[in-house]
């Protein structure tokens, strides 16, 4: 059976949502004014409205980030957000708090958040049974455990594709906390993860000095879109509702043109979700968007590219490597033009990322503003593209309906038909006098029908059936056009259908496991709606009752196999110490712990 899939683009704004859907996505994710799990990216519910007018004519569909854990006093301030957020149009909530699932709400669709770190079948099925439309699974996830959640739920899975990555579990961190009284799960994480840290050992003896130990490099999983899709995932989702304008249309550009290609490859299994053509006067490129380095992260198993210790900042495109250094300039044995105004960068010989801008080009000669130390043969990599940003600045996609348009006769005058690929359709009557033409007007009509302009649609057809040759001024053509158009909207928002919040089953109980997540408790409602349900244990979110016990982050990544001292994985070139901390610059330590069972290390509350 066909299955629709859809690419989810994040939007920092309503503009930028819009950009998303012209560049093709089929949905995308947006913050509402509260309780969102990034506070620098709310939104007015009348922009939020804004955006879904716009998305709706193509099919697209927009959720709404609101995915914070809720006190108890704000319970009733969400509830109202969120039918205003259902009145403006929006398809769905996306959300972590099991609150809502208790709440009188209006029939809106929830979706379950990566912050419910979804990361084993029995969760997910769980999140199916409680009523949950769509549900993001683990970051952390391989493929294997991919297809064996996909096989045991009913609803749309959904996984990250591209973007940062968060080091710990989603939901599972708590150091921003702890460390700066900013909570991840309240919308306002500090980024403990991309700090500098030294590794030490208990006696405080430097192992490595002032390195980015917990930074990871970006997701991009371009050459797995179709595995991903076969294993069950239905929804392909951009991380980025920091991200300006420019990173939002590149890469959103890109992952629309992978999955244009698997659906003209494979009609019979696959569709998108929404309609239109999309149209680019560029060349998506997502190495040339801000990225740390690019990773699978995990979904082929544990692999040596996921960090990126020696810098959090942008590395961007790979020029290849330097072939020979001047006083002043050097060259590069790649074959990518540079230019003036492009910002490069390179790992410096203390391991550190290093950046320079291009002052001038002269032939193969590159010019800095100021030179670096280069040796040859240090790679060179180019985190800004000026030409490539200039393109991006301005307007570089247009997406339409392909539209067919019918011009009869009637008794009383004409009608004019419309209809387009989408399925929508109108017909409007028009009485008129029927003027006999002396010489053909078909060319005439079929260019004024034509001219749709800034509108929605382009003509794919356009069919005139006369009884001989009628006369019909131009201006009077054009008004019909406005007329079929502007009915035509009105008839995709009469007709476009939201999904609607699934009701839970009986037999939805808590899995055995109790996850972490389930000490996010912040409510009432969400204390009593999992005890309901099963679950053992439940206990305050550590934003209430912070516990010393609690581990800060809990990790795939681990330090020990990014230093090829792994003792399950890899024979030691030299064996670390069994106890090892991260240390701040303001002295404060934290244990790490290695769970080499689950492969996992986690970043424990700090000692003195």
């Amino acid at each position: 059976m066909k299955r629709s899939i859809e690419l989810l683009a994040p939007a920092r704004t309503a503009d930028i949502g819009i950009e998303a859907v012209r560049h093709g996505a089929d949905a995308v994710y947006i913050g509402a004014p509260a309780f969102g799990a990034r506070t620098a990216a709310g939104n007015s519910v009348a922009d939020i409205a804004r955006l879904c007018s716009y998305a709706h004519i193509f099919g697209a569909r927009v959720y709404v980030a609101f995915n914070t854990i809720l006190y108890d006093e704000e319970l009733e301030a969400a509830a109202s957000l969120a039918g205003k957020l259902y009145e403006a149009g929006a398809d769905a909530l996306i959300v972590q708090d099991f609150a809502l699932l208790a709440m009188e709400l209006p029939p809106i669709a929830l979706h379950a958040s990566t912050q419910m770190d979804t990361t084993t079948a029995a969760e997910a099925e769980f999140l199916d049974k409680a009523g949950f439309s769509q549900i993001v699974v683990a970051r952390e996830l391989p493929i294997t455990r991919i297809r064996e959640i996909a096989c045991r739920t009913t609803v749309p899975l959904e996984a990250f594709v591209h973007g940062a990555l968060c080091v710990s579990y989603s939901g599972r961190c708590y150091a921003s906390e702890a460390c700066f009284r900013r909570s991840a799960n309240r919308g306002n994480c500090a980024q403990f993860c991309r700090l500098a840290f030294d590794l030490i050992d208990e006696r405080n003896r430097n192992i490595i000095a002032d390195s980015h130990l917990l930074s990871l490099r970006d997701m991009n999983r371009s050459a797995s879109v179709e595995e991903m899709l076969d294993a069950g995932i239905s929804s392909l989702k951009i991380e980025g509702r920091l991200k300006d304008a420019a990173y939002v249309k590149n890469v959103t550009a890109h992952y629309s043109r992978l999955l244009d290609d698997i659906v003209r490859r494979r009609p019979g299994d696959y569709c998108r979700a929404s309609h239109g053509t999309v149209s680019l006067n560029f060349t998506p490129n997502p190495a040339k968007s801000f990225n740390r380095g690019f990773t699978e992260y995990y979904l082929h198993g544990r692999t040596a590219d996921v960090h990126a210790f020696e810098s959090p900042k942008s590395r961007g495109e790979s020029l290849g490597r330097v072939a020979a250094v001047g006083r002043r300039s050097f060259r590069l044995g790649g074959t990518e033009p540079v230019q003036a105004g492009d910002g490069l960068c390179f790992i410096n010989s203390a391991g550190k990322l290093e950046g320079l801008r291009v002052n001038r080009v002269e032939g193969a000669e590159i010019f800095p503003l100021r030179m670096p130390s280069l040796a040859a043969g240090t790679e060179i990599f180019r985190n800004r593209d000026y030409q490539f940003e200039h393109i991006l600045s301005k307007p570089t996609a247009e997406r339409r309906l392909a539209l067919c348009l019918k011009l009869e006769e009637t008794e009383s005058g004409f009608a004019l038909h419309a209809w387009d690929e989408s399925g929508v359709e109108v017909t409007l009557h028009f009485d008129a006098t029927k003027e006999e033409a002396k010489q053909s007007q078909r060319e005439n009509i079929t260019r004024q029908l034509s001219r749709l302009g800034t509108t929605p649609f382009f003509a794919q057809q356009i069919q005139v059936q006369t009884d001989g040759e009628r006369f019909l001024p131009s201006s009077l053509l054009a008004d019909w056009r406005r007329q079929i158009v502007d009915a035509l909207l009105q008839e995709h928002f009469r007709r476009y259908q939201r999904p609607v919040r699934r009701q839970a089953t009986p037999d939805a109980k808590y899995p055995e496991r109790l996850p972490e997540l389930a000490g996010n408790v912040a409510n009432r409602l969400s204390a009593s709606y999992l005890s309901e349900h099963g679950a053992q244990g439940v206990k305050p979110a550590f934003e209430l009752s912070p516990q010393e016990s609690t581990a800060l982050m809990t990790c795939r990544h681990c330090i020990r196999y990014a230093l090829n001292a792994c003792p399950t994985h890899s024979h030691p070139l030299r064996p670390l110490p069994d106890r090892l901390f991260l240390r701040l610059p303001d002295g404060r330590r934290f244990p790490l712990k290695f769970d080499c069972k689950r492969c996992e290390m986690q970043v424990l509350s700090p000692t003195p």
